[in-house]
C-alpha cells in the first residue's frame, strides 16, 4: 500500500527537579512586554493596496559579538529541548550540559523558567529580539478554550461577518471558516482572526483590499480568502516547528536577505516572523515583526497574551504507552516514516500503515482489518478530515494528549462521544480525506493543541517501536531492540510489522 500525500490538510528526573528548584530560587530571569498598544494596525502587502501607510518602527536591540564558547544566561521556555539549543546556539548538547550539571542528559523537555548558562558560538545577522506572541497564543491551545469565534465577529464591523465559502461539504461563514482552519492546522483562532485584521482589515473594513491575493502568499489558484488563509497556517506551522525542531535557523524575507532567527527567540514569535518573510521585505517586514505590526493588533483585540503565564509544553513530559494502530494478531506495512500531521511540510508527527491486501491502491480493507485506538479514549472528533480521540476524555482537543487519525472511512467510523479502550475499533482504513494512493490510516499525536514530532527527545513509540526520521517526508525507520522496518509505499515483505504488544 502506498503512503497519503495530503495538499492541505519520561524518565523521572529525580535530582534534576530538585536542581531546578534551587536555580529557580537563585536566579530567574525577568521577562519583559511591550505595554499594550492604542490602536490596531492595518498592513497591505501590495504596494497599490488599500490601508494606511505604515508607521515608523520602534529601533529594538541587537545582541553583541560573543566570544566562542562564551556561557550566556538563557532561561527555558515551554517546550525547549537540549538538541534544538544546541542548534539555535551554534553548540553542543554535550557542551550545554557541562555547562548545566543539574541537568540529566536523558531529559526530554525543559521545564519553563529554568535559568541556566548556554556556551554561544556567534553568527552573523541575529535578527529581532523582540517576542511577538507567546507559544500558547499560537497554537490552538488549553489558552483558546472559552473562546467563541462566531460571537466575536459578529460583534465587529469587518467584512468577515459577512463573507462565506463552501468548504469541506458546507458553506461556512467568515468565522466557521477561522474555527475549521484552527482545528485542522491546530492554530489559536485569535492569531488567524489578527493576521487577517492585519493584512486584511477583516474586523474593520466594510469591504477587504482589493488585491487578488488578500495575505499576498502566491500559490497558483489559491487567491480566495479563505485558501490564503489555509496558505497561512500551513506557513506558520512550517516556521513553528522548524524552530521546535531546531531544524529552521535561517530563512530569506521576500527580497532575499538572509534572516537568522534570535536563538533566545521562541516558537509562536519566529513562526511569525518566517510568515512575514514569505510576502514582506525591508520596512515592511521589520514593521509586521515589531512591536507596532502584528503584535500591537493581537494586544489591541485580545489583551496582552503575555500576562498569561501558561506553560504549553511541561518539564519532563512523558508520552502515555500506546500500541500501534491495528490488531494485536495482524501484521500490517509501515508505509509512511514521519511527515506532516495536517498540511505540507512542518511538523513531521505522523506515521502511516497499510493493511495487507492482494491489491495496491484504493481498496476496501477487509472486514478484520480495522483500525484500533492506540489508548484509552474520548472520541471528540469524527468527520472526514480526521478523527481525534481525546486520552483525558475531558471532551476538549485542545489539553492534554491527543491521537489524531486520519483516512478513515466514513462508514463504522467511531463517532463523536464514543468512549474506547485500547486495542478497540475505530474504524477502517481508507483513501478518505485528503490526497492517497492507497488505502492506509494516518495516525499523529499532539499535546495541549501541539503537534508532536514523531522523531524528537519525546518519540512517538507505538508497543515499544520508535521512529526515526530519514531527513525527508514519509522516509524513515521503526525500531525496536534489534529489529528495524524502513518505511516504503510499496508495501513489500521488509515493511511489515506485527501489532503485538502486551
Amino acid at each position: 500500500m502506498k503512503p497519503c500525500r495530503l495538499s492541505h490538510h519520561t524518565p523521572k528526573l529525580g535530582d534534576f527537579r530538585v536542581g531546578v528548584c534551587l536555580a529557580l530560587l537563585i536566579g530567574m530571569m525577568i521577562v519583559s512586554c511591550a505595554p499594550p498598544p492604542e490602536n490596531p494596525s492595518i498592513a497591505t502587502q501590495e504596494k497599490a493596496g488599500d490601508g494606511p501607510p505604515a508607521a515608523e518602527t520602534t529601533p529594538i536591540p541587537t545582541r553583541p559579538s560573543f566570544a566562542p564558547g562564551q556561557l550566556v544566561d538563557y532561561t527555558a521556555q515551554s517546550g525547549d529541548s537540549l538538541p534544538a539549543l544546541a542548534s539555535r546556539f551554534n553548540t553542543s548538547v554535550d557542551e550545554i550540559l557541562a555547562a548545566n550539571t543539574f541537568i540529566p542528559r536523558e531529559t526530554t523537555t525543559l521545564p519553563q523558567g529554568m535559568p541556566m548558562e548556554i556556551p554561544i558560538y556567534y553568527r552573523a545577522l541575529w535578527g529581532s529580539p523582540f517576542q511577538i506572541l507567546p507559544d500558547h497564543a499560537f497554537v490552538n491551545s488549553p489558552t483558546a478554550s472559552g473562546f467563541n469565534t462566531a460571537a466575536f465577529v459578529a460583534a465587529q464591523p469587518g467584512w468577515l461577518k459577512n463573507y462565506k465559502a463552501y468548504v469541506g461539504g458546507e458553506n461556512r461563514t467568515g468565522a466557521e471558516l477561522v474555527d475549521y482552519v484552527a482545528v485542522n492546522y491546530s492554530i489559536n483562532p485569535r492569531l488567524l482572526l489578527a493576521i487577517l485584521e492585519y493584512q486584511g482589515g477583516a474586523l474593520t473594513l466594510p469591504e477587504p483590499p482589493k488585491t487578488r491575493r488578500i495575505l499576498g502568499l502566491k500559490r497558483q489558484f489559491w487567491d480566495s480568502h479563505y485558501l490564503q488563509l489555509v496558505l497561512a497556517a500551513n506557513t506558520l506551522n512550517n516556521g513553528y516547528y522548524g524552530w521546535r525542531a531546531g531544524s529552521l535557523i535561517e530563512f530569506e524575507d521576500a527580497g532575499g536577505i538572509i534572516i537568522r532567527p534570535d536563538p533566545w527567540q521562541n516558537a509562536g514569535s519566529v513562526a511569525l516572523q518566517y510568515y512575514f518573510s514569505r510576502v514582506f521585505a525591508g520596512e515592511e517586514y521589520k514593521q509586521a515583526i515589531s512591536p507596532e505590526g502584528l503584535n500591537k493588533t493581537y494586544v489591541e483585540y485580545f489583551g496582552n497574551p503575555w500576562e498569561d503565564d501558561f506553560e504549553l509544553i511541561p518539564g519532563s513530559l512523558s508520552q502515555p504507552e500506546l500500541v500501534l494502530p491495528f490488531p494485536a494478531s495482524q501484521t500490517w506495512n509501515f508505509t509512511g516514516g514521519p511527515h506532516t500531521g495536517w498540511g505540507t511540510g512542518e511538523p513531521f508527527s505522523a506515521l502511516d500503515f497499510a493493511p495487507p491486501s492482494e491489491k495496491s491502491g484504493c481498496v476496501p480493507a477487509q472486514a478484520d482489518n480495522f483500525v484500533v485506538a492506540v489508548a484509552d479514549g474520548l472520541v471528540v472528533r469524527s468527520r472526514q478530515d480526521g478523527l481525534a480521540l481525546d486520552l483525558d476524555r475531558d471532551g476538549d482537543e485542545r489539553t492534554g494528549w491527543v491521537i489524531f487519525y486520519l483516512h478513515l472511512a466514513t462508514e463504522e467510523r467511531a463517532p463523536v462521544g464514543a468512549e474506547l479502550k485500547r486495542g478497540d475499533k475505530i474504524g477502517y482504513p481508507s483513501c478518505e480525506g485528503g490526497r492517497s494512493t492507497g488505502t492506509h490510516v494516518h495516525v499523529a499525536r499532539k499535546y495541549n493543541g501541539e503537534w508532536l514530532q514523531a522523531d524528537s527527545v519525546l518519540p512517538f513509540m507505538l508497543s515499544g517501536w520508535i521512529p526515526h526520521s530519514a531527513g525527508s517526508a514519509y522516509e524513515g525507520t521503526l525500531t525496536k531492540g534489534g529489529l528495524t522496518v524502513t518505511a516504503c509505499e510499496c508495501g513489500d515483505e521488509y515493511t511489515s510489522i506485527s501489532g503485538s504488544y502486551p
